[in-house]
């Protein structure tokens, strides 16, 4: 009976541990999957918000604004932005495309028949719209990311992310304090 028992302590022994790692990798598989789907909300509308900006350039295009400066600018931003890979670069496209749309808006005070333009004014509000959704999207990414970041940093978790490659990511911040507001676009 003591043979069975030491047998059976011993194996415990060995099994546990492994069942918790096979626990916590499915953990971490979870969590990263979580992470992935709110990083397509961001996708999404990004997606809607490049969209967007076509229509928005053309509307103003046509009541000839003389700061052409400011529409390459847009249009550039929002190439890099498109094509950014890493949340990082993401980020930073990002940060510049809004300081541009700013910028537009701006300039657009200037045009008071392009204020009064209905194009444009729901052009503004649908930018508006998308503007909340996104700040929605990065919140939900980032908590998303902090619950992922928790989980692969814990010890003695982080031995078995370490084993099989989960590192902490990055969360989607905005350099400019300026840039973490959406763009202003009443009139």
């Amino acid at each position: 009976m003591t043979v069975f028992l030491v047998f059976f302590i011993l194996a415990f022994a060995l099994i546990a541990p492994i069942f918790w790692g096979i626990g916590k990798y499915n953990s971490f598989v979870s969590l990263r999957a979580m992470t992935q789907e709110a990083w397509s909300g961001i996708d999404v509308q990004l997606k809607r918000r490049y969209d967007l900006i076509p229509n928005l350039v053309e509307t103003v295009k046509h009541y000839q604004i003389h700061e052409k400066g400011v529409l390459e600018n847009i249009a550039k931003f929002r190439s890099a932005s498109m094509h950014a890979t890493t949340v990082q670069e993401k980020s930073a496209a990002e940060g510049a495309l809004t300081g541009a749309l700013k910028t537009l808006f701006a300039v657009a005070e200037n045009y008071p028949e392009l204020k009064a333009n209905e194009n444009f004014l729901a052009l503004q509000n649908s930018l508006e719209k998308i503007e909340d959704e996104l700040q929605i999207s990065r919140r939900y990414y980032n908590g998303t990311a902090r619950n992922y970041n928790i989980a692969v940093m814990h010890f003695p978790a982080r031995i078995v992310a370490s084993f099989t490659s989960f590192a902490p990511i990055t969360y989607f911040e905005l350099d400019n304090p300026e840039e973490k507001t959406a763009p202003r676009v009443q009139f």
